[in-house]
């Protein structure tokens, strides 16, 4: 429980990731009975156009006979388990890769090593992987990592910290911030004329430590997520339960707790550890370009009208402009001597 002020990302930490407490530590509710969904779980076309990139990828990379695919934060493993099968059905790539998860939730660690008895490995060090090229695979997983928020007023900068007051309930207060650590802040590659900060120095962390990797063996990074691109940052913390925004207090360790990435500041984090943005677009536009409409009018041939309009309606929700289509972007990160472009035709 907390008893003292606690930096913001310290509170979520808690909130989310406290051993046996924690909202990530325990049962977590999926799909539409649950407080959220992630895109595999609306539907295995969003899956199979990820196994095509992957493929398609692969084969950019002179087809290795031996390649690492580390799934950051595999959540109930639907996406994963989708890939395996699709690259146990191609003889051009079976065999050929070795599956990782790299996941914080000791709950979720459980229900992944029901599903995938074999053939995947868990990790906590990306220094660990086989010295082959790799493929990370980041979906939604970055958004729920624990953030810190900084506010300039009156040209001084104050941090974030969570208290309880005299009623029992938790609030914001805010405590000054030395020049020197804003100064740190900054090298990170955070534009100074900025009025608000708001970014995990966990994501941080876990970029510089893949980038190594990938500048090391080849490979990149596959980032989906919700977000923006501008430079300007802005307050985007919220609390989800049952599938609506509530205050990130409301019912301490019961509540997902989710931020915006600012891709902006991923693409400067790259850049300053070696790597490039080899594309970046918005997840609509990503999986047309992966051939998700041809896909679903192949298969929806000999459906009944209802299977199909629900087919539809589940495309719909992934790619259009007012659903997940335009909030969500896709980025690929790699190497700066990599050329590779499919699913970012359209930049």
């Amino acid at each position: 429980m907390i008893t003292k002020p606690q930096s913001l990302d310290s509170f979520i930490d808690k909130s989310l990731y406290e051993k046996n407490k924690g909202y990530y530590q325990r049962k977590i509710k999926f799909g539409r009975n649950g407080d959220f969904i992630t895109s595999p779980g609306i539907s295995k076309l969003f899956s199979e156009m990820i196994a095509i990139w992957i493929v398609s990828f692969w084969e950019n990379l002179n087809k290795p006979e031996k390649i690492n695919l580390v799934e950051l934060g595999a959540g109930n493993g639907e996406l994963l388990e989708v890939l395996i099968n699709t690259f146990n059905k191609l003889e051009m790539v079976k065999d050929k890769f070795k599956f990782y998860i790299f996941e914080k939730s000791e709950s979720l660690k459980k229900l992944q090593k029901k599903k995938f008895s074999e053939n995947v490995e868990w990790l906590n060090d990306f220094n660990k992987l086989p010295n082959s090229p790799t493929i990370f695979l980041a979906n939604e997983f970055f958004d729920a990592l624990p953030i810190k928020q900084f506010i300039k007023m009156d040209e001084q900068w104050y941090e974030n910290f969570v208290l309880l007051n005299n009623v029992g309930k938790f609030t914001l207060k805010k405590k000054k911030v030395t020049k020197k650590k804003m100064d740190k802040i900054f090298n990170q590659g955070i534009d100074e004329s900025q009025n608000f900060i708001e970014f995990s120095p966990l994501m941080v962390k876990y970029l510089k430590s893949i980038c190594k990797k990938i500048k090391s063996s080849k490979g990149g990074i596959l980032l989906i997520d919700y977000g923006t691109s501008n430079k300007k940052m802005y307050n985007s913390l919220q609390g989800i339960k049952e599938h609506r925004r509530v205050s990130i207090f409301d019912d301490y360790q019961n509540i997902d707790i989710t931020h915006h990435i600012n891709f902006n500041f991923v693409k400067q984090i790259v850049n300053l550890n070696g790597l490039k943005v080899g594309g970046i677009t918005n997840q609509g536009s990503f999986l047309k370009n992966m051939g998700i409409n041809l896909r679903a009018e192949i298969i929806s041939k000999k459906m009944s009208f209802l299977k199909k309009t629900d087919l539809y309606t589940r495309i719909r929700r992934l790619t259009h402009e007012d659903e997940m289509g335009e909030l969500f972007k896709v980025m690929f990160v790699t190497t700066k001597d990599n050329n590779f472009k499919t699913g970012f035709n359209d930049i």
